[in-house]
C-alpha cells in the first residue's frame, strides 16, 4: 500500500484495531488513518522534568520521579475485598511508599535494585514519601525514555494510551507523505514537511520540536482554510429582475428617530452598492457594542422589500427575535410594510397561520429563530435573508437560509471587533463593512479593576444600584473538569512564560447562592451552560422584564439583548477573559440614560500580563481599538473557535489548531500564501498544486465544478 493510500485506509486496517474498537474511534470523528494522525494531543505531560521526592512533595499536581524500588511488593485483603499492594522505592532525597490497588500481578514486575520512572502525586507521610497508583515505566541509562507523553480528546472505552498506541502504528508504516502544503511555499515561510511535522506534533523530543510542528500545522490550517474560501466564493450573476436599483430611502431615514453616523451612511451605501450589482449581495456588518448595525440592516430590508420582495432576518434567542420585533414593526408598519414573528414560542396553530401568510407573501420581513429554517417556511418572493449574531449559527444553518430562494442577497452581521489581518482569514468569503463609529449621545461605560479587599463595599454598590431600580450583571467564568488523568499537563498552546498563579473560578450557581445570602433584599438569578434553551430564555425573559435585580450568569448571556435598566456589570475573575470578550460583557450596560460602570474582579498585579489586559480595557472604549491590544498582547489564537465551539467557517472546515496560534504575522502569511497559489492557479490544476486540491476537495467537500 502506498503511503498516499495509508491517509485513506480505515482506521481499523491497523493492527489490533477491530470493528469494536474501530466504533470507538468513529465517535471520535476517526475513521482512517489520516484522521488518526491529524486527531492532535489536547495537552502533553513533562515526564523529562524528574524531580526528587522532596521537591515533587511541594507540587500539588502529579510529578515525575525516578526511584529505586527497596523492597519487595507485598499484597493484603482490605475492605471491601479489594486487594492493596505496597512496597517501597527511594532515591537520594528519601523514601516513599508507594501502593496500588487491585493490581496484584505487579508483584513480579517490581524488583529489589529496579528502577522505574513514576508519575503521579508525591505526599509527605511521616518522614517519607508517598504515592498512590501512579502511572510506570522501567528506567534505564541506557535506553531514553520519551520525555513528553502525548495526552489526547478520549471517549470512554478509547482511552488516550490506546490512542497514542495506535498512533505509533500508523506513524510506523509512513515512510513519506504527500503534502497539502506546496513546496515553495514550505520554503518560503520556513515550515517543516508532512512526515515530520506528524512525527512531532505526537512525540516531540522538546519544546522547540514541538512548537515548529505547531506552526507549521496552524499555517497549513490557514492556508487551507483562506484558499477554500476564494475557490469557493465565486457568485452567479444576477438575472436582471433580481436586481434592486433606484430605491429612494429618504422616506426610511426620514421615520428613524435619529440621525446615523457617518460609519452607519457608508455601511448602508456599500449594501445599495451590492443590492444594485451583477452579483447577489453577500457582505458582512462588522460593528462594535450599540455602533447601529440594526439601523443599518433595517436600510437594507427598506430597499428590499421596496422593490416587492421578502426579507427574512434571523436571531440565535426568541429574547433577540422579540427586541427586533418591538423595535421594527411599528417603524416599517408607519411605512406599509407588514412585520410577523416567527419563533418557537408560538403555538402550533399560531405558527401554521404566520407560515401560511409568509408563504402568501402576505408578510414583508419575518423575524424569527430557528424557526424561519424549517422546511414548511416558505417565502413567496423571497429578496434578502439577514442572520444577526452570525456566529452563533453554524455554517449549514445560514445555507438552510439562504435556500429559500434563488439568488437571494445576504447579510450577516457580528458586534465582535475583529482586526482587519485576522478578516482576512476568517471572513474572505464576505464583503466587510465596518461601522467604527458610535451614535452620538452614547455614553462610556466607567471601568475600573478592583481586588477581594472591595468585596464589601462591591456588594453595598450593588445592592444600591438595585434599589434605586437599576439592573446588575455579574459573570463568572465556565469551570472546565480537571483532568482524568489528575496530572500536570503540557497544553497543546503551550507558552513557556504561560502564568501557573491564577486564583480558583467562581462558578456561577455557588456565587448566587453566595451573593443572595450577602443581599437578602435583592432577587438573585442565574444562568449557566447546562439550563435548557427554554429554562435560560425564561431567566433572561424575568432579568429584561425587571422581575431579577441582579444575574448571575457565565458567559451564556446572550450578546445583543438590551436591557437598558441594566447599569452595572461585575466580572469575576477577569484575568481569566481575553480582552474582546470583556468588551462584549461591558456592552450589555451603558445602553440606557443613566451612568454605567463595569467592575473587573481580579488579583492579578499590575505589573503581570493580565494586569496589563485589564489596564488596557479600563482605558480603551473602542472595540477596534481593544481588539488591535488584544492581538498584539495575547496572538490571534483567541479569535479563532476551539474544537466544539460554535464555527465561522464555510463549508466543512472545522479549527483543530489555529485556536493555540499566538503569533499575530502568521493568519496574514498564511492567507497572502493563499491568495498567491489562487491568483496563479484559480483551478489548482498544476503539478505542485494536485495533493493542495485533493485536501481542499475533502475538507470543504467541493466539487470539481467549483476548482474548475
Amino acid at each position: 500500500m502506498s503511503d498516499f493510500a495509508v491517509l485513506d485506509a480505515p482506521v481499523t486496517s491497523l493492527p489490533g484495531i477491530g470493528k469494536v474498537k474501530g466504533a470507538l474511534f468513529e465517535k471520535l470523528g476517526i475513521r482512517t488513518v489520516g484522521d488518526l494522525l491529524y486527531h492532535f494531543p489536547r495537552a502533553y505531560q513533562n515526564r523529562g522534568a524528574v524531580s526528587l521526592l522532596a521537591s515533587a512533595c511541594l507540587q500539588e499536581v502529579a510529578t515525575a520521579t525516578v526511584l529505586t524500588v527497596g523492597s519487595p511488593p507485598t499484597s493484603v485483603r482490605i475492605h471491601g475485598n479489594r486487594i492493596m499492594t505496597r512496597f517501597t522505592a527511594f532515591d537520594d532525597s528519601g523514601k516513599c511508599v508507594i501502593t496500588f490497588f487491585n493490581q496484584p500481578y505487579i508483584k513480579d514486575l517490581f524488583t529489589i535494585g529496579s528502577a522505574f520512572r513514576f508519575w503521579g502525586r508525591v505526599e509527605r507521610m511521616g518522614r517519607n514519601y508517598q504515592m498512590t497508583c501512579p502511572e510506570y515505566e522501567p528506567f534505564s541509562e541506557s535506553y531514553r525514555l520519551p520525555d513528553f507523553l502525548p495526552i489526547y480528546p478520549q471517549t470512554e472505552g478509547l482511552k488516550s494510551k490506546a490512542i497514542s498506541q495506535a498512533v505509533g502504528l500508523a506513524l510506523h508504516e509512513l515512510k513519506s507523505l504527500p503534502d497539502p502544503l506546496p513546496k515553495d511555499v514550505r520554503q518560503a515561510h520556513g515550515l517543516v514537511d508532512l512526515l515530520d511535522a506528524l512525527r512531532a506534533i505526537h512525540l516531540p523530543a522538546d519544546y522547540e520540536e514541538l512548537n515548529r510542528a505547531r506552526r507549521r500545522f496552524i499555517f497549513e490550517e490557514l492556508f487551507l482554510f483562506s484558499l477554500g474560501m476564494a475557490c469557493g466564493s465565486k457568485k452567479e450573476e444576477l438575472l436582471p429582475e433580481n436586481r434592486i436599483e433606484n430605491v429612494d430611502l429618504a422616506p426610511f431615514l426620514k421615520a428613524l428617530p435619529f440621525s446615523l453616523t457617518r460609519a452607519q451612511e457608508r455601511a448602508i451605501k456599500d449594501m445599495q452598492k451590492d443590492l444594485s450589482g451583477k452579483t447577489p449581495m453577500s457582505r458582512l456588518l462588522c460593528g462594535d457594542v450599540g455602533s447601529g448595525k440594526t439601523a443599518c440592516a433595517a436600510a437594507a430590508a427598506y430597499t428590499v422589500m421596496k422593490a416587492g420582495r421578502q426579507v427574512a432576518l434571523m436571531t440565535p434567542t426568541e429574547i433577540l427575535a422579540n427586541q427586533h420585533y418591538k423595535d421594527l414593526a411599528p417603524l416599517f408598519e408607519g411605512l406599509g410594510f407588514k412585520t410577523l414573528l416567527l419563533t418557537g414560542a408560538l403555538t402550533p396553530a399560531n405558527k401554521k397561520k404566520v407560515r401560511a401568510q409568509i408563504s402568501r407573501g402576505e408578510a414583508d420581513l419575518v423575524i424569527g429563530t430557528q424557526a424561519l429554517l424549517t422546511s414548511d417556511t416558505t417565502f413567496a418572493r423571497p429578496g434578502l435573508v439577514i442572520t444577526d449574531e452570525q456566529h452563533r449559527f453554524g455554517v449549514n444553518q445560514r445555507s438552510i437560509l439562504s435556500g429559500k430562494g434563488d439568488q437571494l442577497h445576504t447579510l450577516v452581521m457580528t458586534a465582535t471587533p475583529i482586526p482587519r489581518t485576522l478578516a482576512l482569514i476568517l471572513y474572505s468569503n464576505l464583503d466587510i463593512s465596518y461601522i467604527d463609529e458610535l451614535p452620538p449621545g452614547r455614553q462610556k461605560v466607567s471601568t475600573f479593576k478592583v481586588d477581594e479587599s472591595y468585596r464589601a463595599r462591591l456588594n453595598g454598590f450593588i445592592e444600591k444600584q438595585v434599589m434605586e431600580g437599576h439592573q446588575v450583571y455579574v459573570v463568572c467564568p465556565a469551570v472546565e473538569q480537571e483532568d482524568p488523568e489528575n496530572g500536570k499537563t503540557v497544553p497543546f498552546g503551550y507558552r513557556p512564560d504561560a502564568p501557573s498563579d491564577l486564583p480558583p473560578l467562581k462558578a456561577a450557581v455557588d456565587f448566587s447562592k453566595e451573593l443572595q445570602q450577602a443581599l437578602p433584599s435583592v432577587k438573585v438569578g442565574f444562568l449557566h451552560g447546562k439550563m435548557k434553551s427554554g429554562e435560560k430564555d425564561a431567566v433572561m425573559t424575568a432579568f429584561a422584564r425587571g422581575e431579577l435585580g441582579v444575574l448571575v450568569s457565565t458567559t451564556v448571556i446572550e450578546v445583543g439583548v438590551n436591557v437598558p435598566s441594566a447599569t452595572l456589570m461585575v466580572v469575576e475573575n477577569a484575568e481569566r477573559f481575553g480582552l474582546s470578550q470583556l468588551h462584549q460583557l461591558r456592552g450589555r450596560v451603558g445602553r440606557g440614560r443613566d451612568k454605567s460602570w463595569c467592575i473587573l474582579m481580579s488579583q492579578a498585579k499590575e505589573d503581570s500580563p493580565a494586569g496589563h489586559r485589564l489596564e488596557t480595557l479600563c482605558k480603551n472604549y473602542s472595540g477596534y481599538d481593544i481588539a488591535a491590544e488584544d492581538l498584539k498582547m495575547r496572538g490571534p489564537g483567541d479569535f479563532f473557535p476551539k474544537p466544539g465551539e460554535s464555527t465561522r467557517q464555510s463549508g466543512e472546515f472545522a479549527f483543530k489548531v489555529s485556536f493555540a496560534c499566538d503569533d499575530p504575522n502568521l493568519p496574514p502569511l498564511a492567507a497572502m500564501a493563499a491568495r498567491a497559489v489562487y491568483d496563479a492557479d484559480p483551478a489548482l490544476g498544476k503539478e505542485e498544486h494536485l495533493e493542495t486540491s485533493r485536501a481542499l476537495k475533502k475538507l470543504f467537500r467541493l466539487s470539481e465544478n467549483t476548482l474548475n
